[in-house]
């Protein structure tokens, strides 16, 4: 996992090279110097860059896309070029492709000559002949296979997971940008629609995809903030040239004062945390205690499935047994004596704070021998997510033994 996080650090450097040099294309090297720093310092890029979200990991391939597609030499190869890195951004992310229907609308604004439209189109759908056409065919017999089940299954159950209001992704643009400079970008990223039109639509298309479709994670809209970083720094310079006689002194000091201190303070919070920390916990604690070659999970607030846990850490690949409101104690204690007693669970997990003791007194019913072993609590992070969007499990885990 070490050596996966560094792969990914030295990938996300090209986010903060590429984005300083859009920004250069676009006004000048002392606003491209604050997006390099915002790229590098503001407080939640460190976090996500060595985290192998697709939402993020696609970043660098657009950005250089977008890069190419700005150099005003009119080359047919780098509209070569950008198809390929769009290609192999959509190969990541599948919905990037609203990022490339974006930039495709901003190049016929910019008129853009059909020559090279056509030439950017066919490097495109060349990557995605290889990546998903002949990938596929190979795994699956047949190409696009797991494009097209992606879409199916997405399609078919974009209501199960987290829902949330419409503006929720504003919202979080707006929070995670720190006011009132977030405020400033967004109004940049607006202002300079006409100037810097190859990140204002593409970003346009995939804020509008993401806010009708009814699936709403927080992970989903890493993907286009530094384009709104870049695009919202240049506007926001361009409104400061603008406007600077109007603007009052004491509050712009004031506000960037504010915004530097709280940065200050939440990068290292965020670079030192990590989410998820019950489920990770509660795996290390067992493979610490290395005498269980099983364990349950009880998970009864749920109805048909449970949490899985990151088995990684426990450091065996097991199938893991879980109580649920349809699979109940009486079918674990039926599992539990079909094991051989060297496989047989030693360890109950239960999920989440709600009506636990309920829970734990309907479990010692066929467990009479349940006993505690220690409680492990989300960490700040997966408070703080939870606090901003309730859907996401903010959940304490609880381990019993199994003595008999």
């Amino acid at each position: 996992m070490l050596l996966i996080r560094l792969i990914h650090a030295l990938w996300s450097l090209l986010i903060i090279k590429y984005a300083y040099k859009i920004t250069e294309q676009y006004s000048n090297k002392k606003v491209a110097w604050y997006v390099g720093l915002f790229m590098a310092l503001y407080w939640f890029m460190p976090f996500m860059s060595v985290r192998n979200l697709v939402e993020f990991v696609c970043v660098p391939p657009i950005l250089i896309a977008i890069y190419q597609l700005n150099k005003q030499d009119g080359n047919w190869k780098n509209f070569v070029f950008a198809g390929l890195w769009l290609g192999i951004a959509f190969s990541m992310r599948f919905q990037s492709v609203f990022i490339s229907l974006g930039i495709g609308v901003a190049l016929i604004l910019l008129r853009t000559s059909f020559k090279n439209l056509v030439v950017l189109t066919l490097s495109f759908f060349a990557v995605l002949c290889i990546t998903q056409g002949l990938a596929d065919f190979i795994i699956w017999k047949k190409p696009f296979a797991e494009f097209l089940a992606y879409v199916d299954y997405n399609v078919q159950n974009a209501g199960i997971y987290g829902t949330d209001v419409w503006h929720m992704y504003f919202d979080l643009i707006l929070g995670l940008l720190i006011p009132p400079l977030s405020f400033v970008l967004f109004a940049g990223y607006f202002y300079s629609w006409k100037k810097t039109a190859l990140i204002f639509w593409p970003a346009l298309f995939y804020l509008a995809f993401h806010t009708y479709f009814p699936n709403k994670q927080e992970r989903f809209i890493m993907t286009i903030l530094p384009m709104i970083i870049i695009s919202g720094s240049v506007g926001m310079f361009m409104l400061w040239d603008k406007y600077k006689e109007k603007i009052n002194v004491k509050l712009f000091r004031f506000s960037r004062g504010f915004v530097i201190v709280l940065n200050l303070i939440l990068l290292p919070v965020l670079s030192l945390s990590y989410s998820k920390r019950h489920r990770v916990e509660a795996m290390t604690y067992l493979y610490n205690k290395n005498d269980s070659n099983n364990f349950f999970v009880e998970d009864s607030n749920k109805e048909n499935d449970f949490l899985m846990p990151p088995l990684y850490y426990y450091g065996k690949w097991i199938s893991v047994y879980g109580i649920n409101k349809t699979s109940t104690a009486d079918s674990a204690l039926v599992f539990y004596k079909s094991l051989d007693q060297k496989n047989k669970p030693k360890y109950m997990i239960f999920w989440q704070a709600e009506n636990i003791e309920a829970r734990v007194d309907s479990v010692k019913k066929r467990f009479p021998e349940l006993t505690y072993e220690t409680t492990i609590n989300p960490s700040l992070i997966d408070k703080t997510l939870y606090w901003l969007n309730p859907y996401n499990d903010n959940q304490t885990a609880y381990i019993y033994r199994i003595t008999k």
